[in-house]
């Protein structure tokens, strides 16, 4: 087995797809990881901003968790009917292209391209900053350690859907179960001491009163909340993924996935409620995050508090493989329709879509090197492009129904038209609450993303309009090629290259640049090795054109007269043989100029359609 099998698997047939489709078990740790572990940050984003009103501020948990609960089963109920319109994948860009036209379809396109990109980064580096919370000594090595957590879910990604479902699947439920576990005690101990149950580790004290209760403030706290929403599209996105019949089984693993995350999302806002639980300021000494605070609070700190803690940093670094699950697949969505490049669509050794993966995975090493694994300020960017794709996706929705006009449209209709407003009215709120904080750099990122993708498109047009000929044959004025061999000296690689120019055309010339080492003895060669033997065989004589170049230019001298043959031979094509020396090894190519390399690729720039270039190769034995 080769290294390559042994890292990513072997190659997988066409014909292996089915294997490697995912049932909802596997699904909810593929597609679902993004959603379930915002319940670890979701809701302490909304205390972290409630913290000013000190022990006032937890009781407006419960009803802030409420309205996003009610928000997500909305969108919920919308991407159910997605799935099973659209069992072919695509979520929000192909709803919104489809039903409100290409610029809709584009919008959403970035919007999540944004979101999956920060989904990654920042969830490797949340994972990794609660790490560091827990064990400072390896603050030094958080970069390094982002990296590394990114590389090993880049080469997990690509072996496959099938792998990734069994390598995720244990963090995956390691999570849901402590967490579940956690919640039900804490429900337990609480109702059954009427509500405010003694905690075995006493949360941290809240800070006393320093603001008064505003509007602003609570809508502030509900769009910082509403990062638990995020990832909540995935499966939508990657409906083909799944075993048969897709639509349903696609329908069952979003069920699931929103009832675990409700039911975090509703319990730990009660618990927190209920213990006296707030955020401790982020970035500040005796920071503690609320899921920790909560766990001592229920269970003390045991092996069961480490074991939960662990599958909290686990899933918060393991998050960004929804990333990785629906990137490409929005990416091969987009590149079929020509708006990127082709090879998006393209399926890699082991049927995923490597090109989005290598993409993804260096645009995320990117954004990781950048603010040194320290992605917080990012998180601000975060429900923009996530509620954005939503809105238009409902939109979209509403419109493929007023179209199909069957007799449950009507109330698929107000489902999906309720769904749009309030995920449009959460986009202004979010944009409004969190524009000076850096929302306003997916306002300006998402029309420079459109703005690229129509242009692959333009050119792709452009390309289809020049090259389509759908006529016969043109077999007029065909002549003979005007040949040229460049060469170095008389040696085997130049020979070969001058007879397989004599198959060409009667008209050859070899070009040799002359750097001030002389000529002579190549002149001598050329008359006795190939004159002679030419002029015995009465074949046409290959004439040898020598160019002095006093700057020991090369390249250009042979690319200059080129194309003045080109220009003084209208009725001619000029095809330009390189004869190239192949070595057996790859590290042996350190060992040459690699001109015959350079000298193509700068004809190919500057040639035309007059100019062919043709590589005739000599192999090298062993």
């Amino acid at each position: 087995m080769s290294l390559i099998d042994l890292l990513f698997g072997r190659p997988l047939k066409s014909s292996d797809e089915r294997s490697e489709k995912l049932g909802p078990a596997a699904g909810i740790a593929v597609f679902g990881l993004d959603a379930l572990s915002s319940a670890a940050y979701g809701p302490e984003a909304a205390l972290t901003l409630l913290i000013p009103l000190g022990a006032a501020g937890i009781t407006y948990i419960v009803p802030i968790s409420a309205s996003i609960i009610i928000l997500l089963l909305i969108v919920y109920f919308s991407y159910r009917q997605t799935i099973e319109a659209y069992p072919t994948g695509g979520g929000s860009y192909t709803v919104a292209r489809r039903n409100l036209g290409v610029s809709a379809g584009l919008v959403a396109a970035a919007a999540l391209m944004i979101d999956y990109l920060l989904t990654a980064a920042v969830g490797i580096s949340a994972g990794v900053g609660a790490l560091v919370s827990a064990v400072p000594s390896v603050q030094p090595h958080t970069l390094s350690l982002c990296l590394t957590i990114l590389l090993v879910m880049t080469m997990v990604n690509l072996r496959g859907v099938g792998d990734t479902g069994a390598v995720f699947m244990f963090p995956t439920y390691l999570f849901v179960g402590t967490l579940c576990i956690t919640l039900a005690l804490g429900l337990f101990k609480s109702f059954a001491a009427g509500g405010s149950p003694p905690p075995v580790i006493a949360p941290p004290s809240l800070q006393s009163q320093q603001a008064v209760v505003s509007v602003w403030l609570l809508l502030k706290a509900f769009s910082s909340g509403c990062t638990a929403m995020t990832g909540v599209e995935a499966v939508s996105n990657g409906v083909r993924a799944f075993r048969d019949p897709v639509a349903k089984t696609a329908q069952q693993t979003l069920t699931a996935i929103i009832a675990i995350l409700i039911m975090l999302l509703a319990g730990i806002a009660y618990l927190v409620r209920a213990y006296h639980i707030g955020a401790t300021p982020p970035g500040q000494p005796g920071y503690e995050s609320v899921l920790s605070q909560l766990t001592a609070a229920v269970t003390g700190k045991g092996a069961f508090y480490y074991v939960t803690i662990g599958s909290i940093l686990l899933v918060l670094a393991f998050s960004a493989n929804t990333a990785f699950a629906d990137f490409p697949r929005l990416c091969r969505a987009v590149a079929q329709d020509g708006y990127l490049p082709y090879s998006f669509a393209s399926r890699g050794r082991r049927l995923v879509y490597s090109q989005g993966i290598y993409v993804l995975t260096f645009l995320t090493a990117l954004l990781l090197i950048i603010f040194g694994g320290i992605t917080d300020r990012l998180i601000p960017l975060y429900a923009v492009g996530a509620f954005l794709a939503f809105t238009l996706s409902q939109a979209g929705m509403v419109a493929h129904w007023r179209r199909k006009g069957e007799r449950r449209s009507t109330t698929s209709m107000f489902v999906n038209g309720l769904g749009a407003v309030a995920t449009a009215t959460t986009v202004g709120v979010v944009t409004v609450s969190k524009f000076a904080e850096g929302a306003w750099v997916t306002t300006l990122l998402i029309p420079g993303i459109m703005i690229l993708m129509i242009s692959v498109r333009r050119h792709y047009d452009r390309e289809q309009a020049e090259t389509a000929k759908p006529e016969p044959l043109d077999l007029r004025d065909l002549r003979e090629p005007l040949v040229v061999v460049p060469i170095l000296r008389w040696d085997k690689i130049a020979q070969k290259g001058l007879r397989f120019a004599l198959n060409l055309s009667a008209d050859v010339e070899s070009l040799h640049i002359d750097t001030g080492e002389g000529s002579k003895q190549l002149r001598k060669d050329w008359s006795r090795f190939v004159e002679e033997p030419a002029k015995k065989a009465g074949l046409p004589t290959p004439k040898l054109v020598v160019l002095e170049s006093p700057y020991r230019f090369i390249i250009n001298p042979i690319v200059e007269y080129v194309l003045e043959l080109e220009q003084k031979n209208p009725d001619r094509q000029i095809a330009v043989l390189v004869p190239e020396l192949v070595e057996q090894r790859w590290y042996h190519y350190f060992l040459h100029n690699q001109r015959a390399s350079w000298l193509k690729a700068l004809l190919l720039l500057k040639g035309n359609q007059r100019i062919i270039v043709i590589d005739v190769p000599w192999y090298l034995s062993s």
